[in-house]
């Protein structure tokens, strides 16, 4: 179950990388220039971190980079609206995506890709 749940995690967090970066599944709500700061580099840590621990490989670091970029965002971008996270500015800041992010891949960072992942065969692997 954790490797399903690091699997599915790790493909939306991808996702949100290919919005800002390729506009696919769907554009943004905000068209993201290369190069532009903080959206596309948001974007680049996202998808390659989201690939990361999908495929559960270097899961634990890519968990804590993917882990705190969502605090920052969170801190930097959404706090500052508003104090209550649930609902959309200006009762809410609309920062619940960005809390269930950094709290489930923290939990990542502790409990491990899992049974069915790429760190896991290569620690067998090593151990042989």
């Amino acid at each position: 179950m954790l490797s399903l749940f690091r699997f599915v995690y790790g493909l939306l967090f991808a996702g949100f990388g290919t919005m800002s970066l390729f506009r696919w599944p769907i554009p943004p709500r905000y068209a993201v220039e290369f190069g532009s700061w903080p959206a596309w580099y948001a974007g680049v840590i996202q998808l390659v971190t989201g690939v990361l621990v999908a495929a559960g490989l270097f899961t634990r670091v890519a968990a804590f980079i993917a882990s705190g970029e969502m605090a920052v965002a969170y801190f930097w971008m959404h706090q500052p609206r508003s104090l209550w996270p649930i609902g959309d500015p200006p009762a809410g800041n609309g920062g619940v995506l960005a809390i269930l992010f950094c709290f489930g891949f923290f939990l990542l960072v502790f409990t491990g890709a899992g049974t069915c992942s790429i760190d896991t065969v290569r620690a067998r692997r090593h151990a042989a």
